[in-house]
């Protein structure tokens, strides 16, 4: 039987599906499939992205294809993904998540303790660049666009002395590079980082019934939780958030951080619930942030973003 799948062309894109097709052949290796590229809102807008509308620009375009029935499914970058999607449309699969954490690629080396005071570290996303400062406030931190690929060239070329980036893709791209690991501790993961969606259309039986063949539950169950903490706060690229699910057989704990766009000021939870209820987890962690004072935190971040972005 042949599949058509939908995906951005970019060469993490067709990696993960080139991934997601060899875990389906694993479960048949009659299955057979055809990928097609979709160009998104994401590829062609030059803007650094924590200053466009983050909704769907990576996934919109994708999407409809799906619905349209051009393609049988996506597969995206799960933190692309919004908390909403068309109703006719579902997450049919998470297979088993990639790490989590983010990643320092400097020419030399450093890890984020040793790199130099006055060093310039590129950053695509706000949450890392907070963070970032929070740790080493006497670096300079500036936004940076770019495939994988093009931003580690970058820091070849000597534009940055370092950036930030998601682990999960390097692995992924099969990158050979020297990388220094953030502690998921200071450097609060965004939700969904590491995870892969597979959108299909609702009603079509077959094709859900062989992607949750490589489901994995536990996977799942941690982005069910992080997105519906995301969800709860709504929370986009822009707002300075991260969250963190972990899961034993019966237990799922979550971690959330969110920050002020200075760093100057967090609110940091963490709470433990039953595995079989994610929602509840986080939207109680959602409601919690609320009567914290989450709100107040974030107020200001659009008019300070737009100061930053300016660098």
């Amino acid at each position: 039987m042949n599949f058509t799948v939908g995906a951005r062309g970019s060469k993490l894109s067709i990696a993960q599906t080139d991934w997601v097709i060899s875990e389906l052949q694993k479960t048949d290796s009659s299955l057979s499939f055809d990928i097609k590229p979709i160009t998104t809102k994401g590829d062609t807008d030059t803007r650094p992205l924590f200053a466009m509308e983050q909704k769907g620009i990576f996934e919109k375009e994708i999407d409809r294809a799906v619905f349209e029935k051009e393609v049988d499914f996506a597969v995206h970058s799960l933190k692309d993904v919004p908390s909403q999607l068309d109703p006719n449309l579902i997450i049919s699969c998470i297979p088993k998540r990639e790490a989590v954490n983010d990643v320092l690629i400097t020419r030399d080396g450093f890890d984020i303790e040793e790199i130099p005071s006055g060093s310039v570290i590129g950053s695509s996303s706000l949450r890392r660049a907070v963070q970032v400062t929070r740790k080493r406030p006497d670096v300079i931190v500036k936004p940076v666009r770019g495939n994988i690929e093009t931003r580690i060239k970058k820091v070849e070329e000597g534009k940055f002395d370092g950036i930030v980036l998601a682990q999960a893709g390097i692995t992924r791209l099969g990158t050979d590079i020297k990388i220094s690991k953030l502690p998921t501790n200071d450097f609060v993961p965004s939700p969904g980082q590491g995870a892969l969606a597979i959108v299909s259309r609702k009603d079509n039986s077959s094709t859900l019934q062989m992607l949750k063949k490589i489901e994995d539950y536990r996977s799942r169950m941690e982005i069910e939780a992080e997105r519906a903490l995301s969800n709860s706060v709504d929370s986009g690229c822009r707002f300075p958030v991260g969250a963190i699910a972990t899961s034993d057989a019966n237990s799922l704990t979550l971690k959330v951080a969110v920050y002020s766009m200075d760093g100057k000021k967090s609110i940091i939870l963490e709470k433990t619930g039953s595995i079989e209820e994610p929602h509840v987890l986080g939207r109680l962690l959602g409601d919690e942030l609320r009567d914290r004072g989450v709100k107040e935190i974030a107020s200001n971040w659009r008019e300070e973003l737009e100061e930053w972005n300016k660098q």
